[in-house]
């Protein structure tokens, strides 16, 4: 979703760029909200990531399983991704029974090193308010049960985003003006188990 058009017909914009309108993203945050606290009929869409997809779950098979949050990404008016520094979540080394590795010597197998950063551009709606705030929550980037680095030289690889297959939990929250973005992007319904931090 991005900026869209007012019944005049103009689009509406801050001088800084940030969409200034009746707000699509603040009504998708609002929606996500509800479909993470409910579970109204499914409807027939063709995008498979519509953030309007109900029940939570839509997103992704049945034999997922169950689901407590639709994770999103939202983008600036120029396109980027937000992106948010985060504390908690997984520490290295990684689960040694995802990636390791044995010496020359036959030994038993040991943790191999992953290289990580706190900073995401997945997120969970915690609440929305006052006029178009919100508190989102941080989720940590994960591949394979690892935590995992969407940075490279200091910038968001593209690639490495698409390669991210699972979300953790952290235990950071931001509040944010969804006035100032133009898009967002729904990633996943998954299980996040928010009491099971490492």
């Amino acid at each position: 979703m991005g900026c869209e058009r007012t019944e005049s017909g103009r689009d509406h914009h801050h001088h800084d760029g940030c969409c200034n309108k009746s707000n699509c993203i603040c009504e998708v945050l609002r929606y996500i909200k509800r479909v993470q606290s409910t579970s109204p009929e499914v409807d027939c869409v063709e995008c498979d990531t519509d953030c309007f997809m109900a029940p939570l779950g839509s997103l992704v098979s049945p034999a997922r399983g169950r689901v407590n949050t639709r994770v999103f990404s939202l983008l600036t008016a120029n396109g980027d991704y937000f992106k948010a520094v985060f504390r908690g979540g997984k520490k290295n080394p990684c689960n040694p029974t995802l990636r390791s590795t044995s010496d020359d010597a036959g030994r038993r197998p040991h943790p191999h090193p992953v290289s990580t950063s706190c900073v995401s551009v997945f997120f969970r709606v915690q609440k929305v308010f006052d006029s178009c705030c919100a508190t989102i929550q941080v989720l940590q980037p994960l591949k394979d049960g690892c935590p995992f680095d969407i940075f490279h030289n200091g910038k968001i690889c593209l690639e490495k985003v698409c390669e991210v297959n699972g979300f953790g939990p952290t235990n950071t929250c931001l509040t944010v003006d969804l006035n100032c973005f133009c898009g967002i992007q729904c990633i996943d319904d998954v299980f996040i188990d928010f009491c099971d931090e490492d």
